[in-house]
């Protein structure tokens, strides 16, 4: 698979449009007000994705942060979501509008469905999203907990592949399936919660790599990921963590610490997931 090498490496969708493989993840910053310096921190130690959501109430921080930098906007690569309760075809196109306004953006770089709900509703989400798209309100256009079936529902009924699955992924939630159909199909898949909340920070296996390289847990984590040519957008507001985790590209987990990294998986999620997930 092709390696990361810098910062500044980026994945090529299956429109063209390039991705950076490190983002700044801001769920849960919604009332923080170190939110815009933790943008700033984060875009002057090289990251150029910012992950955001309707959902997260915090897009119009997002968008004065953005303003408010020295990195001209067409480095940044802005990611947000349209939420469950404003699926279908015109309230997505409404939703679209509310976000780009709170941006203070003309376009955002990626629009993603937040999660899948009823599956007639989620389709007409995704149409509203190819017009969209062909509109440029959105440069690309994803999904996000979507499984196998429902992308191809979608794919089935409008001949369009999503150019992103953001999805939990971490050791302990290594979903190998969806990794392979994702690169067999031209999909790039992006981890949200790739440090699993903190919550395996202290495993055996995690830990014992991590000396090895003389890195961080979370290094070893967010490595992995990327080695797996996986986007991540950890989400931090403390300065040495946002730095910390953007020192992930000089060095290389071997296969053998790779295939022991792999075998961490049992499915655990360390985010919400829906009780109701729905089956399509």
């Amino acid at each position: 698979m092709p390696m990361t090498k810098t910062i500044a490496s980026k994945a090529v969708l299956n429109n063209g449009i390039r991705m950076p493989y490190l983002g700044l993840g801001t769920f849960g910053s919604e009332r923080g007000g170190t939110l815009p310096n933790s943008i700033r921190f984060a875009l002057q130690c090289g990251y150029r994705l910012i992950d955001t959501a309707a959902a997260y109430g915090n897009e119009r921080q997002v968008g004065l942060a953005i303003a408010k930098s020295a990195i001209p906007r067409r480095e940044i690569f802005v990611t947000t979501k349209v939420w469950n309760d404003a699926q279908g075809y015109a309230a997505t196109y409404a939703a679209c509008q509310s976000s780009l306004a709170e941006l203070g953006l003309e376009s955002v770089d990626l629009y993603l469905i937040h999660w899948p709900v009823e599956k007639k509703l989620t389709l007409e989400t995704w149409k509203a999203l190819i017009r969209l798209r062909d509109e440029g309100k959105c440069r690309a256009i994803g999904v996000s907990n979507f499984t196998i079936r429902q992308i191809e529902h979608l794919v089935a009924k409008t001949s369009v592949v999503p150019a992103v699955n953001q999805v939990e992924f971490h050791p302990w939630n290594f979903p190998q399936g969806l990794r392979d159909y994702c690169r067999e199909h031209a999909i790039q898949l992006e981890s949200y919660s790739p440090l699993a909340n903190a919550k395996r920070l202290d495993d055996p296996t995690i830990k014992s790599i991590a000396a090895g390289y003389d890195k961080s847990p979370a290094q070893i984590m967010l490595r992995w990921a990327l080695q797996h040519d996986v986007v991540v957008v950890p989400k931090s507001s403390h300065k040495r963590r946002i730095q910390e985790n953007a020192a992930v590209f000089d060095f290389e987990i071997s296969q053998a610490d790779m295939a022991a990294l792999d075998s961490l998986n049992e499915n655990f999620r360390a985010s919400w997931y829906p009780a109701n997930w729905p089956a399509w």
